[in-house]
């Protein structure tokens, strides 16, 4: 079975594209299940472990084998140490395990809100690709190791990664730039930006900064038309003072980005730096956040669907041409 895991004028200062209506207001809804993994998990007793962890693998017989193997890192047959371990695993105090699987009890208590965010971004993918077969989304408990699982026809969500940008126990394990995230609000735009960087996939046979920011754009444009009540900094894990930051130095940047030519440059560095998570984009300015080529990816995609609007979303996320892209969104901050 396959197994990932996955540890982004007033227009342009909302960061979705009011001007234009990509769904209608009837949509046929779906209703994704969100299973308690977690509760179940965390109901086991170090009296009973060997029942409930039979209990475990009959009730839970596709997820409970994923979660030993890769969250505890033990071979799902051997239920003989798995007992030994289970219970050090949920009562642990030298890394607080014990403490964060209470909180985690506590800020998952009703879960509503997040099924209610969910079920409307997947009537959206829906809408736009018919063709969707909707997973089953399991919450659980990772011992701190990730916020978004897959598996086959499943999403995981690891709820102790979500437990408040200031929970204490955070100080030990992520950077200071990482806990802005680290929020039960932003469960919905991680699952969902996940989902779609894993169904619609990298096609372009290129390898330039310019494509692999316009391929990731891409992903945050259409992320933030499925979440049009959301401002551009939470569909980017930002501050709104990183987003500002942004927008009132966008031309700076752009002007940077194009004096340095890194638009078509190859090397890994250079894409590690514009792409990858960090507490700043070395390519640009220390006062930068982290991602800065996601972002100017997403400001070019925007650009491009204001200037085309007989381009349809799906036909956006289709393109691979993102030298056709740049140029026909007329990009000029």
């Amino acid at each position: 079975m396959k197994k990932y895991i996955y540890i982004a004028c007033l227009v342009l200062l909302c960061g979705c594209d009011k001007g234009r209506t990509y769904f209608p207001k009837e949509m046929e809804p779906q209703q994704i299940e969100i299973v308690r993994f977690d509760n179940a998990l965390l109901n086991v007793h170090e009296a009973t472990v060997e029942q409930d962890i039979r209990v475990l693998y009959e009730t839970y017989p596709v997820f409970m084998p994923l979660w030993v193997e890769d969250i505890l890192g033990i071979p799902s047959e051997d239920t003989a140490y798995l007992e030994q371990q289970l219970p050090a695993f949920l009562n642990d105090t030298l890394y607080g395990f014990k403490a964060t699987n209470q909180r985690e009890r506590e800020v998952f208590a009703d879960i509503s809100d997040l099924q209610k965010a969910i079920n409307k971004a997947f009537t959206r993918i829906v809408y736009l690709y018919p063709e969707t077969e909707i997973p089953t989304l399991y919450l659980f408990v990772s011992g701190f190791q990730t916020p978004i699982y897959f598996g086959d026809e499943l999403i995981g969500i690891g709820g102790d990664m979500y437990l408040g940008s200031d929970y204490e126990y955070y100080n030990r394990v992520v950077y200071e730039y990482q806990k802005q995230t680290m929020r039960k609000e932003c469960i919905p735009v991680d699952v969902i930006s996940a989902y779609l960087f894993r169904t619609l996939p990298y096609t372009s046979t290129k390898s330039r900064l310019l494509d692999q920011m316009l391929y990731r754009g891409k992903i945050m444009y259409l992320t933030a038309q499925i979440f049009d009540n959301l401002p551009g900094y939470e569909i980017m894990g930002w501050t709104k003072a990183q987003w500002d930051w942004c927008i009132q130095n966008e031309r700076a940047i752009w002007h940077l980005v194009m004096d340095k030519r890194d638009l078509f440059k190859t090397e890994s560095l250079v894409l590690t730096n514009y792409l990858n998570d960090g507490p700043f984009t070395s390519e640009i300015s220390q006062d930068s956040p982290g991602r800065l080529g996601i972002w100017l990816g997403w400001r070019i995609a925007q650009s491009y669907m204001e200037h085309n609007e007989n381009v349809t979303l799906q036909q956006l996320m289709a393109e691979p041409d993102a030298q056709k892209i740049l140029e026909d969104s007329y990009y000029k901050p």
